[in-house]
């Protein structure tokens, strides 16, 4: 996967595309891998990095939405549970069973959660992890050896998946690839073309790297450019009202102490009624998240002080001991694009998340809401509308048991470089090339300098936040030690790409500047 492969064909296309698909996060790669596998001419085009934003910023849980379920809505639970198991069949290198734990310090809860947790396996069936079950005291006790015991009545476990999502949209991007479409990153949009009847025929595009400019006309275009929607809508309508709220999701980082466990714990009512995870995730606790309404959108967000106050308080009521800010190894936020409210003053956890497809009168499609479990079933119904208002031919879609690239049953999970799949002996093999392609990048870590060769060569990586935020994720699970060896990684990609040292420099005073929203003082 070479972007300058990519870029060549956008650059000397002259055919009219199918589709065009604005934004790579995980809703535009599902809609171009749906749309490339039943055999439509598609280009993705994605104007910073694969999964920037918000699909790389989440819970990296696949799950089908526990807390629906307390709310009753049973169909967006059952759709997400089925497509959670499908997420599973398709990537099982990057998807896994992850059991959950909730303690109990009522016997009431103990009833209540384990008749709730049943409905979910009944309403999953077919598409299971694993079966639910009450667990004693001393059997929560064993199993989370850092939690709270004043008071503990017992729990309930239950199972869901936990993957890593940046990792998860590279692997689409090439699948989309494979599947014969183009997708490319660092390639902004900044036109809508219309037709003599006003209709949306293409767009304008401008490369990031080189400032060069070009048209790609096109049958269908697709904006699904997460929380930045309502911009792209504008280029199609100018009078457009934004019709997004991003809502920020704040996750803190932490030692395994604060778990000791493979385990994973779920607070299913914090104190303003939101639910809270605590989720092993590349040997580290993943604690969140938030839930709070912000008035613009944000590619590189930063946590409030109230929210990681709110995670912390909370933690501590089950942690022992209970986490400080001194504890915090990274923290990060994204924003989630939920439809706007009807009303002010309507909270963050009470806006929908189901996806929702607009259709202007100019024909653009826009698909927002969602979650990573349902990516799929998204991108099916967003090409099935473009179907439906016969702006393609008919074809069907095969997405349901369409493999994703670096398919690999049975992954070794005690080797970092499981993420890879069926990539990892080439990852290898690289890595044999030169001696100093398997030195680690910090030596608190695994990651090795091939692991950077390759992202800069196979995955399209192009910035220092590319590698240690989205291909290695370094950033994510140590953030002042990715700052700390970000010089010598520009080198190694500077080197690779023929680069002056000059680029070496800026990329690394761009890096240091993201990296602050990942560190707390």
């Amino acid at each position: 996967m070479k972007r300058e492969d990519q870029i060549e064909k956008l650059r000397n296309s002259e055919k009219t595309w199918d589709f065009v698909v604005i934004g790579g996060g995980a809703t535009g790669l599902g809609c171009a891998v749906d749309a490339a596998s039943r055999g439509y001419q598609v280009a993705l085009l994605e104007q910073d990095d694969f999964a920037k934003c918000t699909s790389s910023r989440s819970t990296k849980l696949v799950h089908g939405g526990v807390r629906y379920l307390q709310k009753g809505d049973v169909m967006l639970v059952l759709e997400a549970l089925h497509e959670r198991g499908r997420m599973k069949d398709n990537a099982p290198h990057l998807v896994k069973d992850q059991s959950f734990v909730i303690a109990n310090y009522t016997y009431w809860n103990n009833f209540l959660y384990f008749c709730g947790l049943t409905l979910y396996d009944i309403l999953s069936f077919g598409f299971g992890y694993g079966h639910s079950k009450f667990i004693s005291k001393e059997s929560v006790m064993h199993r989370l050896p850092a939690i709270k015991r004043e008071g503990l009545k017992g729990g309930v476990v239950y199972h869901d998946g936990q993957f890593d999502d940046s990792r998860m949209a590279i692997n689409l991007a090439q699948t989309c690839i494979e599947q014969g479409g183009v997708a490319v990153n660092h390639v902004k949009v900044n036109g809508i073309l219309h037709n003599k009847t006003g209709k949306v025929c293409g767009v304008r595009v401008i490369d990031q790297e080189t400032g060069e400019s070009f048209e790609l006309h096109a049958k269908v275009v697709i904006n699904a450019a997460g929380i930045f929607v309502d911009e792209v809508m504008k280029l199609d309508v100018s009078g457009h009202k934004p019709m997004v709220k991003p809502s920020q999701g704040v996750h803190l980082v932490l030692d395994m102490k604060f778990l000791q466990s493979t385990d994973a714990l779920m607070v299913p009512k914090t104190s303003d009624g939101r639910v809270l995870f605590a989720v092993p995730w590349h040997n580290r606790v993943v604690v969140g998240t938030t839930d709070v309404l912000r008035d613009h959108p944000e590619s590189e967000p930063r946590a409030l002080e109230e929210e990681i106050e709110f995670i912390l308080k909370t933690a501590g009521l089950y942690m022992v001991p209970a986490p400080t800010r001194k504890d915090i190894i990274a923290v990060f936020a994204g924003q989630r694009p939920l439809a706007a409210p009807k009303r002010e003053g309507k909270s963050a956890k009470e806006i929908s998340r189901s996806h929702k497809i607009i259709v202007s009168d100019n024909n653009l499609i826009t698909i927002t809401g969602g979650k990573w479990t349902s990516y799929r079933l998204m991108a099916e119904d967003t090409i099935d509308k473009a179907i439906a208002m016969k702006l393609v031919e008919n074809r069907k879609c095969v997405t349901k048991h369409l493999k994703i690239h670096g398919w690999r049953p049975n992954p070794d999970l005690n080797s970092h470089y499981y993420i890879y799949g069926s990539d990892e002996p080439a990852v290898h093999q690289l890595e044999q090339e030169y001696v100093m392609l398997k030195d680690k990048i910090s030596p608190k870590y695994d990651y090795t300098m091939g692991e950077v060769v390759w992202a800069v060569r196979h995955e399209m990586a192009r910035t220092l936040d590319d590698v240690l935020a989205r291909r290695v994720r370094l950033l994510y699970i140590d953030a002042r030690e990715a700052l700390r060896v970000a010089p010598e990684v520009a080198k190694i990609m500077a080197a690779e790409r023929h680069l002056p040292l000059s680029w070496v420099d800026e990329q690394f005073e761009s890096f240091k500047e993201i990296a602050q929203n990942y560190i707390v003082d």
